[in-house]
């Protein structure tokens, strides 16, 4: 089958353009590589980024987008420049692969979604725990309802971030609800739907001076319980504890650790609760080792050429944004 011809804009300290550029390169059966830009002054910003593009063409935005060769768009700025940058592809109809969860602005969002709505163009966000694949098993089984009514979820994504990356977090609104607490948001927005009503209790801790609000949580009421989003900048041990908690009238499922890193990638743990027994230990087991980026990538490739359907759809991307900026308490 014919290659999808790709192209990157931008790369970041804190994101995934590097391992998305890693994964394209790697998937060559699938994606030929056209070439790069770093339109945000990325290769001063990101020197440390740069070998990995290293025998690419680097090319100006306006030749990418000029391009009709170029079919898809990896969109990898920093978040503040996101939607911007895939809007300009958007218009020109390519399809697009965007890094969580788009800038600040929400009616360029919107008018993001409207234009990739209009084209009928694939739009795919780095959201990286929809390809785990406890997750995917996990949302399955809830909707034949194997977990009975969901009461409620609980979701933490924690970890040990220097001074510099939690004073950047005060770029965004909400500091680490926007830039990681947006992952959870979207595993409790696809199992619960639209909340009745969140409050956000996004602080910034202040330690060794950094001023973004690098302690998010946000609680979401739904008509059974409370469910709540958690994300600390300043966590010893948060990498280990990042879980997924979710909890229905037939039973319990917590996968934790979400994420634990070993040779050639990642594993997760699960470990399920079914029975009434107050002392059950559950059924614990793990994963095999996954490539986390390959996974989103191959399934974005495979969108594009019309093998699936992304089931994502647009007016979910952009309630999902909606829900992350009103947890920010930016709406």
């Amino acid at each position: 089958m014919k290659r999808i011809k790709i192209a990157q804009i931008g790369t970041s300290a804190n994101s995934h353009g590097n391992p998305i550029f890693g994964s394209l390169q790697k998937q060559s059966d699938i994606f030929e590589i056209a070439g790069y830009s770093m339109p945000e002054n990325e290769r001063d910003k990101f020197p440390g980024n740069m070998k990995l593009f290293e025998g690419f063409r680097e090319m100006s935005v306006d030749e990418i987008l000029n391009d009709a060769s170029i079919e898809a768009v990896a969109i990898e700025t920093e978040e503040i420049h996101l939607t911007k940058y895939a809007l300009m592809a958007a218009k020109v109809g390519k399809h697009i692969h965007m890094e969580k969860p788009g800038g600040r602005e929400l009616s360029e969002f919107e008018e993001l979604i409207e234009t990739v709505k209009a084209g009928n163009t694939v739009f795919h966000t780095g959201y990286m725990y929809r390809y785990n694949p406890y997750v995917i098993d996990l949302l399955k089984r809830i909707k034949e309802g194997e977990l009975g009514d969901i009461i409620s979820v609980e979701a933490q994504m924690n970890c040990r971030h220097p001074e510099s990356v939690r004073s950047w977090l005060s770029a965004f609104p909400g500091g680490m609800m926007f830039f990681l607490g947006c992952h959870l948001i979207d595993l409790i927005y696809r199992i619960q739907g639209e909340p009745k009503k969140i409050i956000p209790l996004n602080r910034s801790t202040g330690y060794l001076g950094a001023s973004g609000e690098d302690f998010g949580m946000a609680i979401f009421e739904y008509d059974r319980g409370v469910s709540f989003a958690k994300t600390c900048a300043v966590e010893r041990g948060g990498f280990a504890r990042r879980q997924l908690v979710v909890t229905g009238t037939e039973g319990t499922v917590e996968i934790k650790p979400f994420e634990m890193s070993a040779p050639g990638g990642i594993w997760t743990g699960k470990i399920e609760f079914f029975s009434d027994a107050w002392a059950d230990r559950g059924v614990y087991t793990e994963t095999a080792v996954f490539d986390r980026y390959d996974a989103m990538m191959n399934g974005f490739g495979r969108m594009v050429r019309g093998e699936i359907e992304n089931p994502y759809t647009y007016d979910y991307e952009l309630d999902l944004y909606r829900t992350v900026l009103r947890a920010c308490n930016a709406l």
